[in-house]
């Protein structure tokens, strides 16, 4: 029995029409339901994996059109020029005038950065420190470390570091039960928070959400004219006709 061969330009042509894919989706495309495959023929194309979503998502490298920061959305997820979400969150911190609060970096990043900022602090990789009861991350480095500090002293004003804590709570309460919910529920939730937003609520939410903002528009829209739905997953009428009970004589 022949060995299956498997061809990369596959992937390439599959990421260059949907731009954006999950590594089932890869699977899929191949043939294959093996997963070290993939990444083997990944390994012959220029990929980056999303800092979002745990790095559930895949595109090209070529694909991706970076912002000033390095940065690029997807639709589906984002990317980084520095790769991994950690990477990117080290990055940012030393290469910023004041350091980074986690809600600060929270809304640069679009995505939830808590856990990679402990972990590269833990590792020796940043430094972190209180200002106004709140931690702020600094560059492991001491000339830069200084500066940031200083920096830091001079933009701190009464009421900041409630306000951003507050701000990153609210935030966190949202991504959280928006994954409770089943794809219409989310769509309408988040046309509900886009709605409180204001202008620009839908790019907003969309950002925080880690979705696409044509996704929030629609859910808007079906809020604003009552198609809402009961809430059943079948429409009316949906499923077996109802059987008739016979009656004893």
């Amino acid at each position: 029995m022949r060995t299956p061969t498997y061809d990369a330009t596959i992937l390439k042509h599959l990421l260059e029409t949907e731009r954006v894919c999950t590594l089932d989706e890869l699977m899929h495309a191949l043939g294959t339901p093996v997963r070290m495959t993939v990444h083997r023929k990944l390994s012959e194309l220029s990929y980056l994996t999303s800092y979002s979503h745990r790095g559930r998502y895949y595109t090209l490298r070529a694909l991706c059109r970076f912002d000033g920061n390095g940065l690029w959305s997807g639709g589906r997820a984002w990317f980084s020029r520095h790769g991994t979400l950690q990477n990117t969150c080290r990055h940012f911190v030393e290469r910023s005038e004041a350091g980074f609060a986690v809600a600060e970096l929270d809304r640069a990043l679009h995505v939830d950065t808590r856990q990679a900022l402990r972990l590269a602090h833990r590792r020796g990789l940043l430094e972190r420190e209180k200002f106004q009861g709140v931690f702020v991350y600094l560059s492991p480095r001491a000339g830069g470390r200084r500066r940031q500090r200083a920096a830091r002293r001079g933009l701190a004003v009464p009421g900041e570091a409630a306000e951003a804590v507050l701000a990153h709570e609210l935030s966190a309460a949202i991504v959280l039960f928006f994954g409770l919910l089943d794809e219409r529920q989310r769509r309408c939730y988040a046309g509900l928070e886009s709605l409180k937003a204001g202008t620009g609520g839908d790019a907003r939410i969309a950002r925080l959400l880690g979705i696409d903002p044509h996704t929030v528009a629609k859910g808007r829209r079906q809020l604003l004219a009552g198609e809402v739905g009961s809430g059943r997953l079948r429409k009316p009428g949906g499923g077996r006709p109802p059987v008739e009970k016979k009656r004893r004589g």
